[in-house]
């Protein structure tokens, strides 16, 4: 597929027939991941991979409360028939550790020097190339994010160190053809480009 039939077909798919998806799919959509851009090239990410279908419904019995699980809404019925869930996963403290060496000129590892979290940032880029690498493949694929209150049990259930944090999860599968529930493109139009994009300097009218 060509790359603008990728960007212009990439949606959020929260609908999901149960139909295998192939494992050398997975691994080039992880893969492509790793090619992502990072601060210092200090590659602070990790991509927990759940493709047994154990391991998938531990994932939703730890970040749903026990009265969904037994009266899933539109929302989870279709989203949990997806046979892959991807956890992606930044590492502060790679970052904090990278540009403290001594090619950077850093002599300490103070956050406060960082002027945004690049280690999500580069993380959520690296998202981007599994939802587009999805999209060349024939698949769906959907990123949301896992509800704080239920974050200790993911890290629980799936032994995710302290120094990596979960920034959501990607939901991987083939659609299915009924459609799943409605996402927010449905309801809103997309914005022009003309009234997102700036040249030379943010213009008032667009404030």
């Amino acid at each position: 597929m060509e790359f603008q039939d990728v960007v212009r077909h990439r949606r959020m798919v929260r609908n999901y027939a149960e139909t295998p998806v192939d494992p050398d799919v997975v691994d080039r959509a992880l893969r492509n991941a790793t090619r992502a851009p990072s601060a210092g090239f200090s590659q602070g990410w990790g991509f927990l991979v759940l493709d047994q279908p154990d391991d998938v419904r531990r994932f939703w019995d730890a970040t749903t409360d026990p009265e969904t699980q037994g009266a899933p809404d539109r929302w989870l019925q279709g989203m949990s028939r997806a046979p892959v869930v991807v956890l992606p996963c930044s590492s502060k403290a790679a970052y904090l550790d990278r540009y403290a060496e001594s090619d950077k000129g850093w002599t300490d590892r103070d956050e406060a020097r960082w002027p945004v979290p690049f280690w999500h940032i580069d993380v959520g880029m690296a998202s981007l190339l599994i939802l587009q690498t999805a999209v060349d493949e024939g698949l769906g694929a959907c990123f949301f994010g896992i509800p704080p209150a239920h974050e200790a049990k993911v890290r629980e259930a799936f032994a995710i160190p302290d120094r990596f944090d979960p920034i959501g999860a990607i939901t991987l599968g083939h659609p299915a053809p009924a459609e799943g529930a409605k996402g927010s493109p449905t309801r809103r139009a997309r914005r022009p480009a003309d009234d997102v994009i700036h040249r030379g300097r943010w213009a008032p009218s667009a404030e």
